[in-house]
């Protein structure tokens, strides 16, 4: 786990929100407080659902929602004259994308053995931070996948233009 302290904050926010910057990751959660405090629980609801609907895989591909997909709800709640008071998102990393992270010469740990690779957006105080984590399905000694997962967000970052100072 890492945590980068985002160094021009409007720039990212603007990226975050308004592009596909984060598109290939899936929203757990979001809590953003501005004159209210809204929290959203990415998961997908079952009862939204017919049943036909639910076992769907092209109508539910996810546990949980797509950024793509909320984004724009996050920009209503957060855009206006004021900046928000905090907010956290909690993403995932598209378990399609997984594998392309565990590189098999660099770890023995493997895709079905990784439940999420997560990226957490915490900003309070005019500080943007990112977190990163990873979450198995059961305890491992290798902490070769969290090394992975750290190094594979800063080149995102990078390749992307995104300042940040590691804390």
């Amino acid at each position: 786990m890492i945590a980068l302290q985002i160094k021009d904050v409007k720039h990212f926010m603007g990226r975050l929100l308004g592009t596909d910057f984060l598109d290939s990751f899936l929203l757990e959660e979001a809590v953003i407080s501005t004159y209210n405090t809204f929290t959203i629980d990415g998961r997908m609801n079952r009862a939204f659902f017919s049943r036909e609907e639910w076992e769907e895989p092209s109508v539910r591909p996810y546990e949980f929602s797509p950024w793509s997909q909320i984004r724009p709800i996050l920009f209503e709640l957060i855009r206006g004259k004021k900046v928000p008071v905090s907010f956290r998102f909690i993403l995932h990393l598209m378990p399609q994308y997984v594998p392309g992270i565990l590189k098999p010469s660099e770890t023995t740990v493997t895709a079905d053995q990784v439940k999420a690779l997560v990226l957490t957006c915490r900003y309070e105080s005019g500080a943007l931070t990112i977190l990163t984590g990873t979450s198995l399905h059961t305890f491992l000694p290798d902490k070769s996948a969290d090394v992975l997962w750290d190094r594979a967000i800063k080149a995102f970052l990078d390749k992307r233009g995104a300042a940040y100072e590691e804390m």
